[in-house]
């Protein structure tokens, strides 16, 4: 029959079963993996012997065992492969190499202007070079690197196709990637932080998440993927109109929700997160006012959404972790006040990933290519 397997087939699948067996799992002993998967134990130990040729696994310690040997504890290598995420923003670049897990183990920060020209583009290149060298990691460790920007890019990542931001509407990634060896790709920063929550959540299923930052961001996510639309825009909330007589947006238009449900919105200049929710939480008046005026923007534009995609919503971006329970019951009441569906139960929720959500997001994608391919 066509599509029977072969018995290179299901070798194939026994040793992508106990790899990511492993993976889910964390420790587990040879027996352990035979009983749970019903295989054999001269099965198990050629595939394990295979995984630990190719630094896919290790042995790392023993069970306890009251009764004969103790058995052997496998565990994956977790640096067996890494990414690399670069954020691209207009006053700083940060570096992050991300594990196996979607842990950050090492990271750098840089204070680099953006500019629109080769000089920086090869200054962030050999930067991301030196960061790869400096510790020591190999080629073929390096699954790629991505380029998280605060602009909409081309599916595949080869293009910058809209940024108004940066001023680098059809920025090519041969910028970056003439000067490194590695698989290269521009990730949008909104979709980047989204899908560190994806890595981090299992239970999404549907959301709406928007990234709070300098500039506000947002993401459709659909069956636990993120829904990019037919040109590629779908979740740009930001450039939702919520007062056609509003400020001017850096698209041109006036009055959409980047203008008043931003970080850029809501400080004044100098000002920094942790000063103003400092005077927020001391109960200074004017910064309580200020504050509770960005709710109210937040809650009519999340309402507007919510009419369109009924669904959770997840509140991230630098805002994220100066977010309380207060604010959310605020923002939820504020919501019922505007909506013709109120609900009782809570439907906005407070983003599980941190400040490196953005960088993490655009080394996961290679990450998680790895991963499918064992």
């Amino acid at each position: 029959m066509a599509n029977s397997m072969t018995l290179k087939d299901i070798k194939k699948n026994n040793y992508s079963l106990i790899y990511h067996l492993i993976y889910q799992h964390k420790k587990l002993s040879k027996q352990e993996i035979a009983n749970m998967l019903h295989l054999s134990l001269p099965t198990v130990s050629q595939h394990l012997t295979q995984l630990e040729k190719k630094n896919l696994i290790q042995k790392n310690g023993y069970f306890e065992s009251s009764v004969g040997r103790r058995a052997a504890a496998y565990t994956i290598c977790q640096q067996a492969r890494i990414g690399i995420g670069v954020e691209i923003q207009k006053e700083k670049v940060r570096i992050l190499a991300v594990d196996l897990r979607g842990t950050v183990f090492q990271q750098k920060e840089l204070y680099l202007t953006y500019a629109n020209d080769g000089h920086y583009f090869k200054q962030v290149s050999q930067e991301v070079q030196a960061f790869i060298d400096h510790f020591h990691f190999k080629k073929e460790q390096v699954l790629g690197i991505g380029f998280a920007v605060q602009a909409l890019t081309s599916n595949g990542g080869e293009k910058i196709v809209y940024g108004k931001i940066l001023d680098c509407t059809g920025l090519d990634i041969q910028v970056f990637a003439r000067h490194l060896d590695y698989p290269c790709k521009f990730l949008h920063d909104a979709k980047c932080a989204a899908t560190t929550e994806l890595w981090m959540r299992k239970d999404i299923g549907d959301a709406v998440y928007l990234s709070i930052g300098t500039h506000l961001g947002g993401a459709i996510i659909i069956n636990d993927q993120i829904y990019m639309g037919k040109d590629g825009h779908s979740g740009t909330v930001e450039h939702m109109t919520i007062d056609p007589n509003g400020s001017l947006c850096y698209c041109g238009k006036r009055g959409c929700m980047e203008t008043l449900c931003s970080i850029h919105a809501l400080l004044k200049k100098e000002e920094s997160l942790a000063f103003f929710f400092r005077q927020v939480r001391s109960g200074v008046p004017s910064y309580v006012e200020r504050w509770h005026t960005f709710i109210e923007h937040l809650a009519f534009s999340i309402n507007n959404i919510r009419l369109v995609i009924n669904r959770d919503f997840i509140l991230g971006g630098h805002i994220s972790p100066y977010l309380k329970d207060e604010d959310l019951q605020i923002l939820h009441e504020k919501v019922n006040e505007k909506t013709a569906f109120p609900s009782e139960e809570p439907f906005i929720f407070i983003s599980r990933s941190n400040e490196d959500g953005v960088p993490v997001g655009a080394a996961i994608p290679f990450i998680q290519s790895f991963l499918d391919s064992i």
